[in-house]
């Protein structure tokens, strides 16, 4: 029988720099087994060995978990490469990691949409009185969940940004998805910072995100204004930290509800954000949003 060599344990520096390596390089480490990353860094000479015990128990000490993946897009952007640097290093700037050059931002925000809002039962864990055969015999029965065939009250859009400097979340809610309703969003957030602070907006390329040769109004704005815009690249929603704070605005605010109005609805959406940026390091909210954040 052949020996078993003992893999030596990866102390913390090495740690710290192993999870920095995979990160750049995967930009999520929850898409890669652990086979995959333990035979990368080997083989780009990082370490000499590394068991994959060793690193399943570093990920899980950073708060890592692997997660089912459903689908995975590989984006088919010819500028790849360069606009998710030009993002990671706008977030480095956010963290403190880097100190910002002559010129560029000092404040980033990650904006997306949210939405459609639909009025409809959403499903989600609740509290609720107990029914079955041991519920109280003079207790109404637990209403069941209304019918939505049709759906006559239209839709909602929420426009959010999530400011990476401040850890707070910002949000409108809209009737249209345009680009006319982007650029008023865009002016609320301009507005929160003297004009003499750079800042930078990310988000992906939807439509009215562009300026187009029909519609310059977006480039126009961000000349005149000291803005400048960083797209991710296609198929790249996680790159922007927003999702997270969707995944946490959906867990705490719309799950198990069935709001009957728009205005209901945006009652508590506009609660949670309150609520939100007032509790911050409230720990099952941050457990939330560790667990959604890949970027």
């Amino acid at each position: 029988m052949a020996e078993r060599v003992r893999v030596r344990e990866i102390d913390d520096d090495e740690g710290q720099r192993l999870l920095r390596i995979i990160r750049r390089c995967t930009g999520s480490v929850v898409t890669w087994s652990l086979a995959k990353p333990a035979d990368f860094l080997v083989a780009e000479g990082v370490v000499d060995d590394v068991s994959h015990e060793g690193l399943r128990v570093l990920l899980r000490e950073e708060g890592v978990s692997f997660q089912r993946i459903k689908t995975w897009k590989t984006s088919p952007d010819p500028d790849y490469a360069t606009k998710k640097a030009r993002v990671e290093h706008l977030y480095a700037i956010a963290d403190g990691e880097v100190i910002p050059e002559q010129g560029e931002p000092d404040v980033v925000f990650c904006l997306d949409e949210f939405g459609p809002l639909n009025l409809q039962p959403h499903p989600g864990r609740q509290w609720a009185e107990r029914g079955g055969r041991h519920k109280d015999p003079d207790r109404e029965p637990r209403p069941r969940r209304r019918a939505t065939y049709t759906r006559p009250h239209g839709v909602r859009h929420l426009f959010a940004a999530y400011d990476l400097g401040k850890d707070k979340l910002y949000g409108h809610i809209k009737s249209k998805k345009n680009r006319t309703r982007f650029l008023e969003f865009c002016r609320y957030l301009r507005s929160l910072h003297p004009p003499e602070i750079r800042i930078a907006i990310v988000f992906d390329d939807f439509s009215p995100h562009l300026t187009t040769k029909k519609d310059t109004r977006v480039g126009d704005w961000t000349t005149a204004n000291n803005v400048e815009l960083a797209y991710t690249p296609t198929n790249s929603s996680w790159l922007n930290r927003i999702e997270a704070q969707f995944t946490a605005l959906r867990y705490f605010a719309l799950d198990g509800t069935d709001h009957a109005s728009h205005k209901e609805q945006g009652s508590m959406i506009r609660r949670y954000i309150l609520w939100r940026n007032r509790h911050n390091t409230h720990e099952p909210l941050r457990q939330v949003v560790d667990r959604a954040n890949v970027a």
